[in-house]
This record gives structure tokens, C-alpha cells and sequence, in this order.
């Protein structure tokens, strides 16, 4: 084989590990990022759904508050009256 053929070949060679390395570097880094934004996503669902359970909560302990007002009320009225 010719020295010039030899060459291009361990040129084109080169090239072609080079190549795989970057597209393996490409890979590891978009799976990153598409771990990132599932990581980003969870973390956003879960402080919603916190809200919304603490408002629940809050509304849940409002209504027993105003439920056991006006049952006291009632029954003040009825024994008092």
C-alpha cells in the first residue's frame, strides 16, 4: 500500500473517532438536559400540588370553624331561649 493511500486512510480514521467521540459527548449531553427538565418538572408538580393541598387545608379548618360557630350559636339560642 502506498504511503500517500496509508495516510488518508489513518486521516479518515482519525476523523472518523474524533467524530464518534463528539456524537458520544453530543449524546451524554442532551441526556442531561432531558434529565434536568424531568428533574425541573417533578420539582414544579410537587410545589403545586403542596399548594393546593395547604389551600385545601386552610379551607377545610375555615368551614369546620364557621360550621362549629354556627352550631354553638344554634344551640346557645335553643337552650337559652
Amino acid at each position: 500500500m502506498s504511503l500517500r493511500m496509508r495516510q488518508s486512510l489513518d486521516d479518515f480514521e482519525q476523523a472518523y473517532v474524533a467524530e464518534v467521540y463528539a456524537d458520544r459527548r453530543r449524546q451524554d449531553a442532551a441526556i442531561k438536559r432531558t434529565e434536568q427538565r424531568q428533574r425541573t418538572r417533578q420539582a414544579q408538580r410537587t410545589r403545586r400540588r403542596g399548594t393546593l393541598r395547604f389551600l385545601l387545608l386552610v379551607l377545610a379548618i375555615i368551614a369546620t370553624a364557621v360550621i362549629v360557630t354556627i352550631v354553638m350559636f344554634r344551640t346557645l339560642y335553643v337552650v337559652m331561649g
